[in-house]
């Protein structure tokens, strides 16, 4: 099974619009509420506009750059309210990624992970900190038996990864309400099913079991493809995929939902050490009782 790496379209502009509403049971007093609803400007992403608006309007906002380099949003409403409203636009202009990639010229994944196992008086590496447990993604021997099929001795690290992800998008089954926003990436492996999520933290546990670099990143796809391409699954709402680090090329960006390279669908938002890292809402509120959420995301070329 292969994987198209190089592009030969030209730049992409996206209009994005997500829209998540909260109704609450019953009034919710007082909430505090960080919100990760910004795109990143990466090398590839270009934003060009971005517009938010929550509602009811909070009474305090402010922004701050989280320790991965995500802007994220903090806002608190005093007065109560049963029913939130966030709705983010952005247009954004991709440029191909993948043009020069070969991944049988990458190193050999033995080396990338020696490069970063801890050693007394070394210098610090960046990557490392994502090498290493999170939240959501325990270290596993299950997981490093399973990525080992893919990464026999001297496999070239990005070969290796591609072969995961085909492995991981074989061997799962894509379905929603199979877990829930906090399973954590051994309970998607034992049950060999879930949602994009799962299957991203899923492969982030199977690389960093291997002690190699592996980080979340959260975004959106494309909901109209062009002509004669498959729409890509996970489509109407946020989605999720695998960013590698590799010495010599940087941050590969892999989509194991899709089994694509992530390229001009793919919308980035927030990079993280899993799922919890990059929420979309999160916070503390006082009341509400039970609660229902509505979620729209429209991805469209201009």
């Amino acid at each position: 099974m292969n994987v198209t790496l190089g592009s030969t379209d030209k730049s992409t502009t996206l209009a994005v619009t997500h829209r998540t509403t909260y109704r609450y049971s019953t009034p919710v007093e007082i909430a505090q509420h960080l919100a990760t609803i910004r795109p990143l400007h990466c090398p590839w992403q270009q934003v060009i506009a971005h517009t938010e608006r929550i509602e009811p309007p909070p009474s305090y906002v402010h922004s701050r750059v989280d320790t991965f380099g995500n802007d994220v949003l903090y806002f608190s409403l005093d007065a109560p309210h049963e029913r939130l409203s966030m709705t983010s636009e952005t247009t954004v202009r991709l440029s191909p990624r993948w043009d020069r990639l070969d991944p049988h010229a990458t190193p050999p994944w033995e080396a990338v992970a020696q490069r970063l196992r801890y050693c007394a008086g070394a210098a610090f590496v960046p990557e490392s900190e994502y090498c290493y447990a999170s939240p959501n993604i325990v270290m596993n021997e299950a997981l490093r038996e399973y990525a080992r099929t893919s990464f026999t001795k001297g496999t070239p690290l990005i070969a290796g990864a591609i072969d995961l992800m085909h492995r991981i998008h074989s061997d799962f089954e894509y379905k929603p309400s199979s877990t829930a926003f906090d399973t954590p990436a051994m309970r998607a492996f034992e049950l060999r099913r879930g949602v994009c999520q799962d299957f991203a933290q899923v492969m982030i546990g199977c690389l960093r079991a291997l002690g190699l670099p592996a980080r979340y990143v959260s975004g959106y796809l494309r909901n109209d493809p062009p002509p004669g391409h498959p729409r890509l699954i996970g489509a109407d709402a946020s989605h999720a995929w695998v960013s590698l680090h590799c010495p010599q090329n940087g941050w590969i960006d892999l989509d194991p939902t899709n089994d694509v390279l992530a390229d001009l669908d793919h919308v980035t938002l927030a990079t993280g050490r899993d799922y919890s890292d990059v929420s979309l809402l999160r916070g503390m509120i006082l009341g509400g009782g039970t609660h229902h959420v509505d979620v729209a995301v429209n991805v469209l070329a201009l």
